[in-house]
């Protein structure tokens, strides 16, 4: 038992040592552009600057409703919330299941496909498909199960779309999305531990699809998610559609593949949010706490 909570320890002084070092910009392991903290900062400072220059809703204001709590969100999500013991107990969750794994089956190795020989570009495209694969069925998991439907609603609280939206969610949802994702990443044996532009990639992505902007992508709409699409994840009224529509993260081709597409007209003046969404809270430590209540709708 002390080796766990020696696992769990460590989490904490590994991730603060860090976050420190980003802050910063002290580190000789990785180059300087790969800076994960000032990397979100600027792909933020970059997106609102396209929104507030390219606004589709012309009477949004630049600090629409929210704007600041989506801010923290977005800290929190990233790297507060790792700061205050997600990173130790998750290092000791994998511990945990890894040896669950070696005592009762005898399984020391999860790697079921070994593609670390193929080529970078290869193993990136492998990763950013899976990942966003995975993330789509979890997507929808969080809709369809009412227990994570609760932690989602944060989420869906959002009235007015930013780029900021895209990182105000629950921290439940991050255990969520990271415990679905475990077995299948950890099946495939990626040879590449940087996924930085990937990962960035993906992020600016979401930003995009949540953020003040009437674009779609022309043909790419059927590949890449896009603010046009995703504003109607967000309506209110969803017709017959009660478990949601347009689940994509970074992908919208598998909404085109598995029929839950919907996009009715333009979507540039919908009311947003979900029934119900009076009983939300309107802070961060209510809308934390909110989800644990029973019987709130």
């Amino acid at each position: 038992m002390n080796q766990y909570l020696d696992t769990f320890l460590r989490g904490f002084s590994e991730y603060g040592n860090y976050l420190w070092s980003e802050l910063l910009w002290s580190y000789d392991y990785k180059p300087w552009y790969e800076n994960y903290l000032y990397a979100l900062i600027l792909l933020s400072l970059v997106v609102w600057g396209i929104e507030l220059a390219l606004p589709w809703r012309k009477g949004q204001a630049p600090l629409r409703k929210d704007f600041w709590l989506d801010v923290f969100y977005m800290f929190f999500n990233f790297f507060l919330f790792s700061l205050v013991g997600y990173n130790g107990l998750s290092n000791m969750g994998v511990n945990l299941f890894n040896d669950f794994l070696a005592n009762t089956f005898g399984i020391t190795n999860l790697v079921a496909l070994e593609i670390s020989s193929w080529s970078h570009i290869t193993q990136l495209f492998v990763m950013f498909i899976l990942v966003d694969f995975l993330s789509w069925w979890t997507h929808r998991l969080l809709h369809r199960v009412p227990f994570l439907w609760n932690f989602h609603k944060v989420h869906h609280s959002v009235k007015e779309m930013g780029f900021a939206a895209h990182l105000r969610y629950h921290w439940m949802e991050t255990i969520v999305y990271k415990s679905i994702q475990y077995v299948p990443m950890a099946m495939i044996g990626f040879g590449i531990e940087d996924f930085f532009i990937v990962h960035m990639f993906a992020l600016a992505i979401g930003h995009l699809n949540h953020a003040n902007l009437g674009w779609d992508y022309g043909p790419l709409k059927y590949v890449f998610n896009n603010p046009k699409m995703h504003i109607w994840h967000h309506a209110k009224d969803l017709g017959k559609n009660k478990y949601g529509v347009n689940f994509g993260i970074s992908l919208s081709l598998w909404d085109y593949v598995f029929d839950t597409d919907y996009i009715p007209h333009d979507g540039r003046d919908i009311v947003l949010g979900y029934d119900g969404e009076e009983q939300m809270p309107e802070g961060f430590v209510g809308q934390s706490v909110a989800p644990f209540i029973p019987n709130r709708n």
